[in-house]
Order: structure tokens, then C-alpha cells, then sequence
């Protein structure tokens, strides 16, 4: 079954753009014919990856202006200038090494998700990492408050409980990886 589209776009206009986003108005008139505005984020699909060990997970914290916290998370990213990774699976292995310094002899892909489908077409790849092979860093200049451990399952399900792990495509991709634990 096709996606009936319930708006359809009028016009378009860029408001802003950087080397990491465009961000656009679009006119819209709806299925009853009323018309409006939409707001949309356009940014090129990051890949996430889950770099497994043990019982436990390896997790980034940086200091994240928006919400003026630092945060833990899985590794994580895109290429800059809005580059479209042709092969997800090398940009997971990039985000990996660059971020943690970590090589995976093994990266399965467990899915692809939306974070904000309702401001945003940006979507990333989940890849769960196993078979890591400890390497230097090479982190982004965006990167170099970035901070590295390893916590157990159940430390990472005390961080998502307590608030320190907020970003929902960590909680999200952790999501997938008990769903391919179960099959």
C-alpha cells in the first residue's frame, strides 16, 4: 500500500543552511484544502553504533550546547557538509574509530530509525560493534571535550533511568538491540 500524501508542498524556501543543515519553510495546503506552513530540518542520515564487550557497552560524554549538558551516549554521527554516506556500515566504522579509537572485526546492522520525523527527514543506522580492537582517537574539533568508558548493562539502563542518558537514539537503537537479542 502506497503512502496516500495528506500535504502537499506549494512552495519552498531555505531560511538558514550551515555545513551541517538546511533548514527550510515549505507552503502546504492540506487534504481539506486549507493552507499553512511546515517547518523542516534538512540533514544527512548519521549512523550509530553500539560497540559491545562482556556484559556491557562502550559510551561517549561531551558537553552538548543545546540542552548546556554533558550527556553519555553511544557513539555517533555523519559526515560534515551535509554528505550523504553512500555505504552506512564505513560511516558506522568511522564514527566508531574517530570517537573511541575502537575497530570492530564485526558490525551487524540491526535497523534504521527516525529521531524526529515530525521537524526533521533525517534518519540513522543502527550497527551493533563486536570484536573490538583498542586504537587512538581521532576525534572532530567539535569532539575534543569527548570522554570514553565502558559501563555494564545495568549501569547503562541506571543512566537511562536517572536521566543521564537522554538521547533517544541511544535509547531507541538499544531498543533494536534487544529485539535482535530475542530473535
Amino acid at each position: 500500500m502506497a503512502d496516500e500524501q495528506t500535504i502537499r508542498q506549494l512552495s519552498s524556501r531555505v531560511v538558514y543552511e550551515n555545513r551541517w543543515m538546511t533548514v527550510r519553510e515549505d507552503e502546504v495546503e492540506r487534504l481539506d484544502g486549507s493552507r499553512g506552513i511546515y517547518g523542516i530540518v534538512d540533514k544527512a542520515d548519521f549512523a550509530l553504533v553500539i560497540p559491545a564487550e562482556g556484559d556491557g557497552f562502550h559510551l561517549v560524554e561531551e558537553y552538548r550546547y543545546p540542552i548546556g549538558r554533558r550527556m553519555w551516549n553511544f557513539p555517533q554521527g555523519s559526515y560534515p557538509d551535509r554528505k550523504v554516506a553512500d555505504d552506512p556500515e564505513e560511516l558506522a566504522r568511522h564514527e566508531l574509530a574517530e570517537e573511541t579509537g575502537l575497530r570492530a572485526a564485526s558490525l551487524t546492522r540491526l535497523g534504521y530509525l527516525h529521531g524526529s520525523h515530525g521537524t526533521s527527514n533525517q534518519g540513522f543506522h543502527v550497527f551493533l560493534a563486536t570484536g573490538l580492537t583498542q586504537g587512538e582517537p581521532d576525534r572532530e574539533l567539535e569532539e575534543q571535550d569527548m570522554r570514553q568508558r565502558f559501563v555494564t548493562r545495568e549501569e547503562f539502563k541506571r543512566l537511562v533511568r536517572d536521566g543521564l542518558i537522554t538521547d533517544d537514539s541511544t535509547v531507541a537503537a538499544y531498543a533494536l538491540l534487544l529485539l535482535h537479542e530475542e530473535s
